[in-house]
């Protein structure tokens, strides 16, 4: 009985929680809704990134999910001397590509 109390209070709390936290060089980085590129950006490169979708038998909260992934692409774009991302389609299986552009902005 304690075991089966155990393991569900651990899944309600790791479904709380957040691992990817923004760094600092990222905080500037904005994210665009996806479709054509943004005019008057140069393209820097795509980047893949890619979170747990589900933790043994539960399904994380998709917003959670897509928040994570946001956050792990801006952490990206400064490496590609990037400052604004833009998804390049739907994420899937916790994984989804995004375009990085040098917008000057």
């Amino acid at each position: 009985m304690r075991l089966a109390l155990l393991a569900v209070a651990s899944t309600v709390l790791l479904s709380a929680c957040t691992w990817v936290h923004l760094a600092p060089s990222a905080k500037s980085v904005r994210v665009i809704p996806g479709g054509a590129a943004p005019a008057g950006c140069e393209k820097r490169g795509e980047v893949t990134v890619k979170v747990p979708g589900n933790l043994a038998f539960y399904e994380r909260n998709t917003l959670r999910v897509r928040d994570e992934l946001e956050t792990m692409a801006r952490n990206e774009a400064p490496d590609l001397q990037a400052d604004t991302v833009q998804p390049l389609g739907e994420p899937a299986n916790g994984e989804q590509r995004f375009a990085a552009y040098r917008c000057g902005r």
